[in-house]
This record gives C-alpha cells, structure tokens and sequence, in this order.
C-alpha cells in the first residue's frame, strides 16, 4: 500500500478564521483517523494552495493523495476547478497516485 495523504480542499475566504476553521477540521481528521500526512488547502482566499499542499504532502513522502472536498454543495468549483488542479497536481508529479 502506498504512503497516502489527505487533503481537506475548501473554497477559502478572506476571512483567516474561516480558513483556520477548515485548518482545524483537517487536524481533527488526522487525528481522529490516525493519519499522519493530512493537509488544508484552499481554492482561493486561504493558503495553502492545492498545489502547495500537494508539494508540502509529496515532500514528507506521500506516493497517494485523496483530495477530500469540503464544499456545501456540488458547484462549479467541483465539477469544473478541482479536475482542472488535480490533473495539473499530476503533471507535476508523474508518480504520484
């Protein structure tokens, strides 16, 4: 079984402590599940990007990351964004499931 990462991916708001309720959401899912290599990231408006966060996950040895979506609904930010970031993600890291 390869080393998986989680990533939590939320839109992001100017609001840092918006953000840093998703920050803690993810921490409470490493926790929780066990999981040692778990990340927030955001799509606009918080950092880290998706593409940061893969590096940051990648760089502690993660050969598996599951984007885990944290919207309310399944906009365009879902149907349209996110696909387009995960296979720029690949691109960037060819062995990475």
């Amino acid at each position: 079984m390869p080393n998986s990462a989680y990533i939590v991916f939320a839109h992001g708001s100017s609001v840092e402590s918006a953000n840093e309720a998703v920050r803690i959401v993810a921490a409470q899912m490493a926790q929780m599940g066990g999981y040692t290599n778990v990340e927030a990231a955001f799509l606009e408006g918080g950092k880290p990007d998706l593409a940061s966060a893969v590096d940051a996950v990648t760089a502690r040895g993660a050969e598996r990351v599951i984007v885990v979506p944290y919207f309310l609904t399944l906009g365009l930010h879902l149907k349209r964004d996110l696909p387009k970031l995960v296979e720029e993600a690949r691109a960037k890291h060819p062995n990475l499931e």
